[in-house]
């Protein structure tokens, strides 16, 4: 029996049923609007912090817009209003390919971004308005947003080859030491100067252990996504690899809820962007 039978046998592939897709992808979606649209549009949220929250929350938008218009695909192939392999299906499930890789780079930069951000705020807070101007932010968030699009058209158009699988995993590796790396340290220095940090730091603590929540739940979200790259590359054929491979769908589900777990994570921990989402979903009821 060859490896391939005996992966079919032994670890079908798990399917997702569409619902589940089509109802993670709408809901974060919905999730994420919000929080655009709340930071955009509220004055008091107009700070560096906000504004890269805000940008993680467009990429975000995106990722579950991709997965979503991608599964619809799929399912439109299946009852045959759609050829699986026609040239423009290709096209346009490159085009969802590479908004998900946008997604995650952006996601991740963002990320840094905040760390960074948060790092100023605690260690530099009398600097911290001459350091973190809006000119500033905007440009950061400017050379993101650029950067993710080169980078995403680079991955897909190019995804064939196992360099840039490994620059992909590569650059996650190295961005999650950097912002740990960040994180940890001000954990320490926390701890060290406990009392000055009662006095005059604690909300700036607080907001980045917040940070550090929806980073550790990005982590869990994509982790297994990674894995099952490098699986792809060590081990393409080996039984018990591909019996991981055959959980795929779970880990897109689980990549896509990363979308749907961050604006809850907002309004449990953030009380400025809980009172802005009370007054937004009033303001739409009121419309409605």
């Amino acid at each position: 029996m060859n490896n391939t039978a005996m992966n079919q046998t032994d670890c079908p592939e798990v399917k997702v049923p569409f619902p589940v897709f089509f109802t993670v992808g709408i809901v974060s979606l919905a999730e994420n609007l919000l929080v655009v649209v709340a930071v955009i549009r509220t004055r008091n949220l107009h700070s560096p912090m906000y504004c890269f929250m805000c940008s993680l929350a467009a990429f975000n938008t995106i990722a579950s817009l991709s997965k979503t218009w991608e599964n619809l695909m799929i399912v439109f192939a299946d009852v045959g209003h759609l050829k699986k392999r026609g040239p423009t299906e290709t096209d346009l499930d490159d085009v969802m390919d590479s908004l998900l890789c946008m997604s995650f780079v952006g996601s991740i930069s963002s990320f840094l971004a905040i760390a960074v951000d948060r790092y100023i705020t605690i260690f530099h807070a009398l600097r911290y308005h001459n350091i973190m101007t809006m000119q500033r932010t905007g440009a950061i968030l400017g050379l993101i947003w650029t950067l993710c699009a080169v980078l995403a058209v680079l991955m897909v158009k190019f995804s064939d080859s196992y360099f840039i699988i490994i620059c992909f995993i590569v650059f996650f590796i190295i961005s999650l030491a950097a912002i740990c790396f960040l994180y940890v340290y001000m954990f320490m220095m926390a701890r060290i100067h406990a009392r000055n940090i009662a006095r005059r730091w604690g909300s700036n603590m607080r907001g980045a252990l917040t940070l550090t929540i929806l980073f550790g739940a990005f982590v869990v979200c994509w982790a297994p996504f990674f894995v099952h790259l490098i699986i792809i590359m060590v081990c393409p054929l080996n039984p018990y690899c591909e019996c991981y491979r055959s959980l795929f769908q779970l880990h897109v589900v689980l990549m896509m809820s990363h979308a749907l777990i961050d604006p809850a994570i907002y309004a449990f921990r953030m009380a400025e962007l809980r009172h802005t989402f009370r007054k937004r979903l009033f303001c739409l009821k009121w419309k409605l």
